[in-house]
């Protein structure tokens, strides 16, 4: 019986069961990531999963790319309507950010 990794919800496509995006995965993988690193770096998943979402990306690349390209149009769009952010909230995201940087070198 063949096991599905990925599902596509409200026209994205997930992790099955999680809410992590096969855009994420396929991303660290075209960075050049292993499914090992990439594991680790999505706590959530096991190794068979983020091995399951790359197959699935390979064996349809063509549509995914296509998806991906619209996903990058809808955020590029996002960006351009977007309120910029008041100073001293960036400021204060941007320490809070590098705090958890710092916290998770540690």
């Amino acid at each position: 019986m063949a096991k599905e990794y990925i599902e596509e919800r409200d026209g994205n496509f997930y992790v099955a069961g999680t809410r992590i995006s096969l855009d994420s995965i396929v991303h660290a993988f075209r960075r050049g990531e292993s499914p090992e690193t990439i594991c680790q770096n999505f706590e959530l998943l096991r190794l068979e999963e983020v091995y399951g979402a790359i197959a699935y990306y390979l064996g349809n690349q063509a549509d995914i790319d296509s998806y991906m390209i619209r996903q990058n149009d809808k955020w590029a769009e996002g960006r351009r309507n977007a309120e910029p952010l008041a100073a001293n909230l960036r400021d204060r995201l941007m320490r809070a950010r590098d705090e958890l940087h710092t916290t998770r070198l540690s």
